[in-house]
């Protein structure tokens, strides 16, 4: 039986089977048709305040179509749709992975419009306190950070194509991020190191890394076209990395991502720096420029050995066959040579560290520095390597010195005393009769 429509309320009417429903129309569809959107209730007055707030929002603008697409078809729409176009394949790897393993379990069954930040707040401590996927405890602040970025970006997303009203992650609270301590090989440390790697098949290239503060990546994708002996400069191009995607069995070389997770897979790729600053030339010194040529020397002899064997690509760094080296080998190596020369367990992005505080210590303009690691901007650089700023403070104070020390004006005391009082005495009867 319909029941009697109220002012301003649209069109309710009671079902046979007890509850109330309401219908609002708004414009038409393509088609021509009306668009026309149900409301239910267990009263005709909840029915009736669904429909007035719904009214409301047309008129001023902000009501959006209700849709029945959860969270979990969502991110992988935005993800396949709206990212994958402008993302490197390893930040698209992260974005999935993070997605599959640590998003979509809680929210995928949500409905998108009925996200409300409880959900993730309640995600976000959950990750913080047991997330690890190996189940080992929580996830760093960062990460959950970086949970966070992922889940806001794809709602600013649905915002902007009226999928939802407001954007819920902005009223979460995130985990307060600590400053980790950074590692740096003291001067002494940084001599056993290389002491102990002087006979290691990839001993020069540790060596280089402590010249250059190269990223891992960027060390282990160097050409022998990067490096010019001349100019003595390394210019840095590409990074190598091991990343996990989706991949097209039926076309490989377009490095088109799929949807089938049977079909994902592990390989290494080259790619360019993900910023402008990325790319950049660095000055060597005149004997690691060495220590690379007698380099040279060894890996032609290896390559004649090899024979038909060795693939030539070209790279500096590589394995007996001239493949490109699995960056987990070389950290595995790095951690046996620290380990051989008696050092405290480390990582090997210390040894970048260590170059930019060698550099710094040696009295290297910061900007120069930044340049040579890459950093997008010089406070990148101040922030991370402030633990060097307080010796290069007091190495500065100690050149101000001089400009304090009488010794250094002793011909300001050879000028006659009696000029000296009678300019005084002037200075003083003409600030009288200015009234001064």
């Amino acid at each position: 039986m319909a029941g009697k429509k109220g002012n301003g309320e649209g069109s309710i009417f009671k079902r046979s089977d007890g509850k109330w429903c309401g219908v609002v129309t708004n414009g038409r569809d393509n088609e021509g048709h009306l668009k026309r959107q149900y409301y239910y209730g267990r009263t005709r007055q909840e029915v009736a305040d669904k429909i007035l707030t719904v009214q409301n929002e047309i008129k001023t603008g902000t009501f959006i179509e209700p849709t029945k697409i959860k969270v979990g078809e969502w991110l992988d729409l935005w993800l396949q749709e709206y990212m994958r176009p402008s993302l490197r394949l390893t930040t698209y790897s992260s974005y999935e992975d993070t997605i599959r393993s640590h998003i979509k379990p809680t929210l995928s069954d949500i409905m998108l419009r009925e996200l409300r930040p409880e959900h993730l707040q309640k995600l976000y401590n959950e990750k913080y306190k047991r997330g690890r996927v190996d189940g080992k405890g929580g996830l760093s602040a960062r990460s959950v950070r970086y949970i966070h970025v992922i889940i806001h970006e794809s709602l600013e997303q649905a915002l902007k194509t009226q999928l939802v009203v407001r954007n819920v992650s902005d009223a979460t609270t995130l985990p307060r991020q600590t400053k980790k301590d950074i590692r740096v090989f003291t001067v002494e440390e940084q001599l056993k190191f290389t002491e102990t790697a002087e006979n290691d098949s990839w001993g020069t290239a540790f060596k280089l890394d402590l010249a250059s503060g190269l990223r891992l990546g960027e060390l282990l994708a160097l050409k022998w076209s990067d490096i010019d002996f001349k100019e003595g400069v390394l210019k840095v191009r590409n990074s190598l990395a091991r990343v996990r995607t989706f991949e097209n069995e039926d076309n490989k070389s377009n490095n088109e991502p799929t949807n089938d997770p049977e079909k994902r897979v592990s390989r290494l790729i080259f790619q360019e720096p993900k910023t402008k600053s990325g790319k950049r030339n660095i000055p060597l010194p005149e004997n690691i420029l060495e220590e690379l040529k007698e380099h040279k020397l060894m890996q032609e002899n290896e390559k004649s050995f090899m024979g038909e064997a060795y693939a030539d690509c070209g790279l500096i760094f590589c394995t007996h066959y001239g493949t490109p080296i699995e960056p987990r080998n070389m950290m595995r190596r790095f951690y046996q040579l620290v380990n051989d020369a008696g050092l405290q367990k480390t990582n090997f992005h210390s040894m970048r560290h260590s170059f930019a505080s060698r550099a710094l210590e040696a009295g290297i303009h910061p900007k120069i520095v930044q340049e040579m690691l890459g950093h997008a901007n010089i406070s990148m650089t101040l922030d991370i390597y402030s633990h060097v700023m307080p010796e290069l403070k007091k190495d500065a104070a100690a050149k101000l010195n001089h400009l304090f020390d009488k010794k250094n004006y002793d011909l300001r005391y050879d000028e006659p005393e009696e000029p000296i009082l009678k300019n005084r005495a002037l200075t003083k009867s003409r600030g009288m009769e200015r009234g001064i």
